[in-house]
Formats: C-alpha cells, sequence, structure tokens
C-alpha cells in the first residue's frame, strides 16, 4: 500500500514538472513566435529590398520593398532564376559573383540592373553574405537609379568642364603657397611651351624664368608670386599684373585661397595673352591720330544727336573745339533750321543705316557753307543702334567751280542751236533785203520810200543781232593748234586737288619728252574734267584718280584689235579711278547720249557722249576697262605730231623678237583677240593655240602640257576667270609661265598683291613690240 501512494505521489509530481515544463515551452513558443513576427514586420518595414536565396539561383524569401520598387509580385520573382530579371549587358558579372557567393566569399559591394515590369531597368547596390553549409544567401539590395544617374550627369559635366578647362583661351593655374604648379590648362602649355613634366610640380623659378625681362628671383616674384609679396597676400583679394612674357604680354590675375586659419594655401592663377589687345589699343591710339589729321570733319553723335566725338578737322572746318561741343546737339550748333534734307538724312541712317548728301551748314563765325555729307549708323556688340559716324567734306568752293563748269556746257549747247538758227535766219533776210532794193526802184514815191527805208533798217538790224549771235556760236568752235598735253594735265591736276574731296588721292605721271598733238585745248580741258569729275563721283568714300600719258607706236596687231585705231605714233592718256567700277551689262552703253545711271537732277547722261564726239573729233579713240569693286580706267588716244628724223628713230628701234616654234596658250574670251594675236605669233616664229574662257584653257593645257611653253591669260573672263585658271594651271604645273593680260591700269600690282603667281603682266592694248618682248623676257628668264 505504501509502495502504492509512493508511486502515486511521484506520478503527480512527474505531472506537475511535466505541466511546469510544458508550460516553458509554451512561453518559449510564443515568445519566438512574436519574434518571428517582429523580424517579419521590421523585414517588411525597411526601405531595402531584403531578400534570402538559394544557391541554386532562386529567391527564397523577400520582403515587399522589392515588389514596389520593381512592380513584380513575390511569387513572380520567386517563380524562375533571379538572373533573369538582370539586364543582359550585367548577367556575366552577376554569375560571377554567385559564384563568388558559392566559395563563401561575402559581397561588401555589388551593383547590376533589374528589370521592371514597365521594361526599364533600376539600378540596385548589392551586400550578401553566404552560408554554404544551408545553401543560402543572405542579401540586402538598395535603389540607386537616382544616384547612377546624378553621378553619370556629374561625370558629363566633369567632362565638360575638364572640356572647357583645357579649351577656354585663358590661361589657368594652381599653385600651392610655395608656388609649385598642381594644374594647369593646355592654354599655359601652349602660351610657355613647356610640358607637363616641365610644370607640374615645380615652382614658378624652375619653369618660366627663361621667357620673362627679369628671370631673377625677385623679378620672377613680380609674375608668379607677386600676390604674396603685393596686395593680394595683404588683403586676401584678387590682384592683376601686366608683365611680358617672351614675345607676348600677359595680364595675370591672382586670386588667393585661404585655410581655416585664414593662411593662403593656393593660388589660382588667370592668365591672359594681351598682346593683340594692347596692339588693338596702339592701333585705335594710331587711328584717333590719323583722324585728328584728316581734313575731313569727322564727328560721331548719339542716338538724340547730341556731339560724343569732334575731330580737328572738325574745329578747322567750323571753329569749334571738341571741348565746345562735346554734349551739345548738333542741330542747334550747325543749322539755322531743321530742311527737309536734313529730316531725310536723319530718317534713312535709321532705317537703312547710312544716308549721303549734301547738306548747307554754317560755322561758329556764321558762314554759310555746303559739305558732302556721309552718315553711318554704328551698333553695339547685340547689334543696337549706338551712335552715329559722320564724315562732312566742305564742297563750297568745288560747288562754285561745278556751277561754272555747267554753266559753261550749257552756254556751248546754246551755242551750238543759236549758230544752227542764225544760218537759217540769214538766208530769211538776204531775200528780203534784196527785194526791198527791188522795190525802191520801182516805188519812188515818197511815202513808199519811207517804207521801205523802214524794212531796210530792220532787216539790217537783224542781221547785224545775227552777226552777234555767229561771234558767239564760232567762239566755241575753237581753233586746232599744236599742244604739249602735259601742261593741260597739270592743270586738271591743280583742280582737282583744290575742288576734290581729300579723300580723293590725285597722282600724275607723264613721261618725259611727250610728243605734242593738234587739238583745242578748251575742249580737251572739257574731255579731262567730265572724266575726272566721274571718276569723283564714282569714289564716294575716296580713293585714288590717276592721270599718266605715255607716247604710243601703234602697229597692225593693235589696230585689229581695236576698229577705231590706225596705224601710227599716238600719245595715250590715262585717267583711272578705285571706285565702284561700271556693271558690264551696261558699259558698252556709256557713251550713249542722255543715258545716265546718276539719281534724276544730277546727271544728264551727256558727259561721255561729249568726251567720245571731241575725242573722235580730234582724230582719236577711247577704250574703257572696268571692274566692279576695283576701279574704271579710260584710256584716250590721241594722233601726235612727230618730226620725220624722230619717226625714222621710232621705226628704227621697233625690232621684234622671234621665236624658235615655242607653243604659246593664249586665253581671252575676246575671239578677235585670240585670233590676232595668234596670227602674230605665228607670223614670229611662234606656234599658237586659243581658248575663249579659263576652263577650256585648263582642258587645252592637260592635252599639251609637255609643249606649251607660256601662257597668256586674261584676267577678266566668264565661266572661269583668269586667277582662277591660273590657280587651277599652278596646281596642274607649279612651274608653269604666265603672263597676266588686263585692260585696268595698275592691274598688275592688284594681281601681286592677290598673290596670283605670275610672270610678268601686259596691258591691253598691246602692241606687236610689247607682246613679242614680253613673251621672249618670260622664256629668257628659264
Amino acid at each position: 500500500m505504501k509502495n502504492e501512494d509512493k508511486t502515486k505521489e511521484q506520478l503527480i509530481n512527474l505531472i506537475a514538472e511535466l505541466e511546469k515544463t510544458n508550460e516553458a515551452l509554451r512561453a518559449e513558443i510564443i515568445k519566438h513566435s512574436r519574434a518571428e513576427k517582429e523580424l517579419e514586420r521590421f523585414f517588411n518595414l525597411s526601405l531595402d529590398m531584403f531578400c534570402i536565396a538559394g544557391l541554386d539561383g532562386y529567391i527564397k524569401e523577400l520582403n515587399t520593398v522589392w515588389e514596389s520598387t520593381l512592380g513584380f509580385t513575390g511569387d513572380e520573382l520567386k517563380s524562375k532564376p533571379f538572373v533573369e530579371f538582370v539586364h543582359p549587358e550585367d548577367r556575366k558579372a552577376t554569375d560571377a559573383e554567385l559564384q563568388k557567393l558559392r566559395a563563401g566569399v561575402v559581397t561588401v559591394f555589388f551593383e547590376n540592373r533589374y528589370l521592371c515590369r514597365d521594361g526599364s531597368y533600376k539600378w540596385l547596390a548589392w551586400t550578401a553574405k553566404p552560408v554554404v553549409d544551408e545553401s543560402l544567401v543572405y542579401a540586402v539590395a538598395r535603389d540607386v537609379t537616382e544616384r547612377k544617374r546624378t553621378e553619370e550627369n556629374v561625370t558629363k559635366l566633369l567632362e565638360k568642364l575638364r572640356a572647357v578647362f583645357d579649351n577656354i583661351p585663358l590661361g589657368i593655374a594652381y599653385l600651392d603657397s610655395d608656388f609649385k604648379f598642381i594644374k594647369v590648362n593646355k592654354f599655359v602649355y601652349d602660351l610657355t611651351g613647356l610640358n607637363e613634366e616641365d610644370l607640374i610640380g615645380k615652382t614658378c623659378y624652375e619653369t618660366v624664368g627663361e621667357y620673362i625681362d627679369d628671370p631673377t628671383k625677385e623679378g620672377l616674384e613680380k609674375i608668379c608670386s607677386f600676390c604674396k609679396k603685393d596686395e593680394c597676400f595683404k588683403t586676401r583679394r584678387p590682384t592683376v599684373i601686366e608683365r611680358p612674357l617672351g614675345n607676348s604680354i600677359i595680364r595675370v590675375t591672382a586670386v588667393p585661397e585661404q585655410d581655416q586659419n585664414g593662411n593662403i594655401s593656393h593660388f589660382m592663377e588667370i592668365i591672359e595673352d594681351i598682346t593683340e589687345h594692347k596692339r588693338a589699343e596702339e592701333q585705335i591710339h594710331e587711328q584717333a591720330s590719323l583722324l585728328n589729321k584728316a581734313h575731313d570733319a569727322i564727328g560721331v553723335r548719339d542716338l538724340e544727336h547730341r556731339i560724343t566725338y569732334w575731330n580737328k578737322g572738325a574745329q578747322r572746318m567750323y571753329g569749334w573745339t571738341a571741348e565746345e561741343v562735346t554734349g551739345k546737339k548738333a542741330d542747334e550748333l550747325l543749322y539755322k533750321e531743321e530742311s527737309l534734307i536734313l529730316i531725310e538724312a536723319k530718317k534713312r541712317v535709321i532705317e537703312e543705316g547710312e544716308w549721303i548728301g549734301e547738306l548747307e551748314q554754317v560755322t561758329k563765325n556764321g558762314k554759310k557753307i555746303i559739305v558732302e555729307s556721309r552718315w553711318t549708323m554704328v551698333h553695339d556688340s547685340d547689334g543696337r543702334p549706338k551712335s552715329i559716324l559722320i564724315v562732312n567734306t566742305d564742297i563750297t568752293e568745288k560747288k562754285k567751280i561745278e556751277a561754272q563748269f555747267f554753266r559753261a556746257q550749257r552756254m556751248e549747247s546754246i551755242g551750238t542751236l543759236a549758230s544752227g538758227i542764225a544760218h537759217d535766219l540769214n538766208n530769211v533776210l538776204v531775200p528780203v533785203m534784196l527785194t526791198s532794193q527791188i522795190l525802191r526802184e520801182k516805188f519812188t514815191d515818197e511815202q513808199d520810200q519811207r517804207l521801205l527805208n523802214i524794212i531796210e533798217t530792220n532787216t539790217q538790224r537783224g542781221a547785224d543781232l545775227i552777226k552777234q549771235v555767229m561771234s558767239f556760236a564760232r567762239g566755241v568752235e575753237g581753233e586746232h593748234m599744236t599742244l604739249q598735253v602735259a601742261h593741260l594735265i597739270y592743270e586738271i591736276k591743280k583742280i582737282a586737288k583744290e575742288t576734290f574731296p581729300r579723300s580723293i588721292e590725285t597722282r600724275t605721271d607723264i613721261v618725259k619728252d611727250l610728243w605734242t598733238i593738234s587739238g583745242d585745248a578748251t575742249q580737251l580741258h572739257q574731255v579731262m574734267m567730265n572724266l575726272c569729275v566721274n571718276a569723283r563721283d564714282a569714289m564716294q568714300d575716296g580713293g585714288v584718280l590717276s592721270i599718266s600719258a605715255e607716247n604710243l607706236f601703234i602697229d597692225e596687231n593693235y589696230a585689229r584689235m581695236n576698229i577705231d585705231a590706225r596705224v601710227g605714233n599716238y600719245i595715250a592718256i590715262t585717267v583711272s579711278d578705285t571706285g565702284t567700277g561700271i556693271p558690264s551689262e551696261i558699259l558698252d552703253r556709256i557713251f550713249e547720249p542722255f543715258f545716265t545711271t546718276k539719281e534724276p537732277g544730277k546727271g544728264t547722261g551727256l558727259g561721255l557722249s561729249t568726251v567720245h564726239a571731241i575725242v573722235k573729233g580730234h582724230g582719236g579713240f577711247v577704250n574703257v576697262y572696268s571692274e566692279v569693286g576695283k576701279g574704271t580706267t579710260f584710256k584716250i588716244y590721241l594722233p601726235a605730231i612727230i618730226t620725220t628724223g624722230e619717226l625714222k628713230v621710232q621705226v628704227q628701234r621697233y625690232e621684234p623678237s622671234t621665236g624658235q616654234g615655242e607653243l604659246v596658250l593664249v586665253v581671252d574670251d575676246e575671239a578677235r583677240i585670240c585670233e590676232s594675236t595668234r596670227r602674230v605669233l605665228e607670223t614670229h616664229g611662234y606656234k599658237a593655240i586659243t581658248a575663249n574662257d579659263g576652263a577650256e584653257a585648263v582642258a587645252l593645257y592637260v592635252q599639251y602640257r609637255e609643249v606649251v611653253e607660256v601662257v597668256l591669260v586674261d584676267m577678266m573672263m566668264p565661266v572661269m576667270d583668269g586667277q582662277a585658271c591660273i590657280r587651277a594651271l599652278r596646281k596642274i604645273n607649279p612651274g608653269i609661265r604666265i603672263i597676266a593680260v588686263s585692260g585696268l591700269v595698275g592691274n598688275g600690282k592688284l594681281i601681286r598683291i592677290a598673290g596670283t603667281p605670275v610672270h610678268a603682266f601686259l596691258s591691253k592694248p598691246y602692241t606687236t613690240e610689247k607682246l613679242l618682248k614680253t613673251i621672249h623676257d618670260v622664256l629668257s628668264a628659264k
């Protein structure tokens, strides 16, 4: 019984212990469940992407951030190997990283791109730890897409900044407190001629000393280290200094950088090459000096016509000094009233940017003057109107002379008309007078005699009036006499110098022993004046008026190229300008009466027709050569008067050179010039082929390149002009011999200035002697 009780007690104790153990186990399970829930709560609350993946390549567990980040559900992400969600370009690197995890290597940082439901990809940054025994990987991923975009933008910005740093037209150098170069841009290397090894890590004294005018340390500190010794060091502010550097002049702006204690730790130096700027400043000073030497009045006004600049020429013309007029309105000083022309000038310069015309003005002492005024609108860097540049030329005296000149022309026209009328009136009066005398014998009555006396008296009075008209008319016809043209040219030069704008330079060139001619001095004076006035009008902005005269023997070849020319001795008078030129489409019409390109009221169209008539009346002819934008040349040929002995000497001096069968290529758009030149060359021992434009010439030269010895090229041709033709021929054969041909005086100089390589220049129309001599000289200069 006792044993049963004892066993029963042991069972009760055992049951109590089991219940106690069970209670503890239940509490532990509840605690573990609560921990799991808390862990799951933290797992899902994290902003990062947590997951547990198997080493087999599948995700086992993941938090909800995966779904919100990629858009796929958890089941979709677990349904297939995670590598299939990786961007194709990143899969190889992802596989390599997975192999490391299988080997037990912890992933500290790894980035790849994961597919999103919308087809885009996001960058994920991974940290992962493998548990090889369990074939699991515990990983945390973070969405770094925005960071990657920012990094890419920063990288692109840095690349742009680096490009700016290297290509900016300024030198930038970064130096430490010991003045050692840390970094410099390309401009510094180009400026100094040094490379990275020469500069980086070295001081200013070790590098650029040899380039500076004072290579001592003290001198170098003025340019490289001046910021430590100068205001830059004292005030901690940027300091600017200018110094020579080799053949350049540089401006250095030193910007100090300070550390936390306020000490200078680095320097940023900005280096500008101001050589051209300095030259421009010098040029501006020179130009200002030249403007003050100009005879024209040059001024600048603002848009309200207040004077801001006034040169010495304006002071001489008007009497006011620059100090007296600066800031004052020009209208109040120079005009008594605002005329319609002045209103038009102000309107046109605003609308069109320029205006040219004549204005009546007053000087300081009240004197009235007439000026040729040129207004030009000046714009600022943004293209907005800023000011008005005005250049005035005093043409008061010129206008008086022009009035006299035009009056003389009108009187000449009236005289011609009067001469014709007088001739007809004389024919009318002669029978009246003769009839009255017959009637006097027939009617002897006293009253009849008185009536006849009245008729005879008035008829005689009419005859006397006609004699006066005839005397006037005969006065403009003139008489031919032996003349020396040089005196006429010098007189024209004097008139041009005194009356033409100061911006036009007049030059003369007359050969010694110029032959004489037979002519009317008054009419030839009119010819020269007409041509010079035309030249003046073509050079509104100034230029060069050239008048020359030379002796010339015209041979048969020369005569063939000019239908008005005859074989014999001439003097050639040349009047040329550097003006606007005459368009080719109207060049053939300029000698027509009443043809003019000038504005109404500014030209009658009779000037050049008068020139042509007078020269033709003297047995001569006129040629004109013009190129738009370069100028016009008139050549007047007048028969010369020389003695038999002189002519004999002239003929004896004419000894044309002969060729030895050399082939000459003649290029000219005038067929008769090509033909006559070819005939002359073949007559004198040469062979010749011709081309009517530059393109044809190039094709012919390619065909006959081995045998062509020299090429004659006209500079003004259609299709391909002379300069283009010469350049093309030079490319084929740099050593080709070329003779340039043109009718413009001075064009040979223009060709040389333009850089067109030629061996000689031949002026049209050329004589046989001149043609053969030029070719001979070029061929002999081998």
